[in-house]
Parts: structure tokens; sequence; C-alpha cells
């Protein structure tokens, strides 16, 4: 997703983090390159403040991305704080670069010693002013300072790792479900097609039940108007006798054979 349809800040913020971290991926390889430790010092002073640099505009980035929470759907919401993630997991990588530097460092980089915050701050105390039991104290603080940055940054790397684990499991169950849904629809379209087809074969039935009663009702009619017909006009020749009813007799038989 482009962060500049979500938040123009947030892309130009992100714009700039990316460009810092292409900085020091440069500046690392030509670190590797240089052999004075002068120069080496110096390098990675640059890189410490490009590195302070990167962990202002982070916390920028978080704070637009939590002024945003509340007018982006939560996949948008997700989106950003996996970026924010991502970006915090590239810099404590950085940071564990620069201590690897450091403690490789002849000089001992003590005008380079870390703080809280993971970052190399400068330290005034001169290796001339030092004896060999204090550097060595101060060597031991350092690599302690350094190991608990990077039990910091594993912490961070581990609990990053937890979140895309969580998130990768909630994405497989919501897939099932989908499937689930999917199934479920095509049921149902099915038992709507089959129900549509059995509609369609009582709808016919219906016509033919129809057509049948109708039929009958128009023989019977017929018949019925035929034997009226007969009764009133039973000399009628045009309309042949009914089998099963006998011609009406008429009155003047009766009364001839009434007399005998």
């Amino acid at each position: 997703m482009d962060l500049a349809s979500v938040n123009e800040e947030l892309a130009e913020i992100d714009g700039q983090i990316g460009d810092i971290f292409r900085a020091l991926q440069n500046g690392f390889q030509k670190l590797d390159k240089i052999k004075d430790a002068n120069r080496r010092s110096r390098q990675l002073e640059e890189l410490t403040d490009k590195m302070r640099d990167c962990k202002r505009l982070i916390k920028d980035f978080e704070r637009v991305v939590k002024d945003e929470t509340g007018h982006v759907d939560p996949n948008t919401a997700r989106m950003l704080n996996d970026r924010k993630q991502s970006q915090i997991k590239e810099l404590n990588s950085y940071v564990a670069l620069k201590k690897q530097h450091a403690s490789e460092n002849k000089r001992v980089d003590l005008f380079d010693a870390p703080t809280e915050d993971g970052f190399g701050e400068e330290n005034v105390l001169l290796a001339s002013n030092m004896t060999n039991q204090k550097l060595m104290q101060h060597g031991d603080s350092l690599m302690d300072e350094t190991d608990q940055a990077l039990a910091r940054s594993k912490q961070t790397v581990q609990e990053t790792i937890n979140v895309g684990t969580e998130t990768a499991a909630a994405l497989k169950a919501q897939a099932k479900q989908m499937s689930r849904v999917v199934n479920e629809l095509d049921s149902i379209h099915f038992s709507l097609k089959k129900a549509s087809k059995l509609v369609k074969e009582i709808g016919r039935q219906v016509a033919t039940d129809k057509c049948i009663m109708a039929l009958l009702f128009l023989i019977v009619a017929g018949v019925i108007a035929v034997i009226i017909v007969k009764i009133v006009n039973p000399h009628n020749k045009d309309i042949p006798d009914i089998p099963g009813l006998a011609p009406p007799v008429s009155r003047r038989l009766l009364s001839i054979v009434e007399g005998k």
C-alpha cells in the first residue's frame, strides 16, 4: 500500500528513513575497507549521528501512526505497525553492526560509548589519562553495555517474530473461515437451484392438472347440454339418442294404453 494514500507526512518520513538506511548500508561497506583507526572512528561517529537521526524519525513515524489509528481501517493500522516494527528491526541491526565494529576498533572507541538508547555518546575520558587497569575496567563496562544492547535487540527481534507468528496464525484461521463460508454459499446456491427446478416442475404439473380439469368440465357440460336438449325436444333427429337414456313417451300414447 502506498503510504501517501494514508498520510503524506508518513510517506515523507518513511522516505527519509529509507534514505538513512541506504546511507548506513553504504557507510558500513566503506568502513570495512578503512584500515586507519582514526578514520574508522570518525566514520563510526558519522554513522552514529545518522542512527540518531533515524531513531528520531522512527519516533515521529510512530507518533503520526498513533494519530492516524482512529482514522484508518484495522488492516491499514496493522500494515503501519508492521512497517514501524520493520524499521526498528533494521535500525537495531545497524546498531549491532556498529557495536561490532566499535569493539574491533584498536582505539577501544572511548569516544563512542553506548547509552541507554543503544547509541554511542561522546566520552571525554582520554586514553592517555587512564591507567591500564582503568582502561580494562572501562573496556569491560563497554562490553557489558554492548551485550545489554544486543540482548535488547534480540528481545525486540523475538517480539517481532512472535507478533508475526500470531498474525500468520490469525490469517490462517481467517482463511479457513472464509473457505467454510464459500462452501456454505455453494451449498445454498445448489439448494436454491434445486428448489427452483422443483417449483417449475410443480408449476407444470399444476398447469397440466388445470388443463385436464377444464377438459373434463367441457365434456360434462356437453353431456348435460345434450341431455337437456333431448328432454326438451325429443323429436329432434339431428341429436342422436344417448345410450342408456330412453326417449320420453308421449302423453297420447299413455292415454290410449290406459283406455284399453
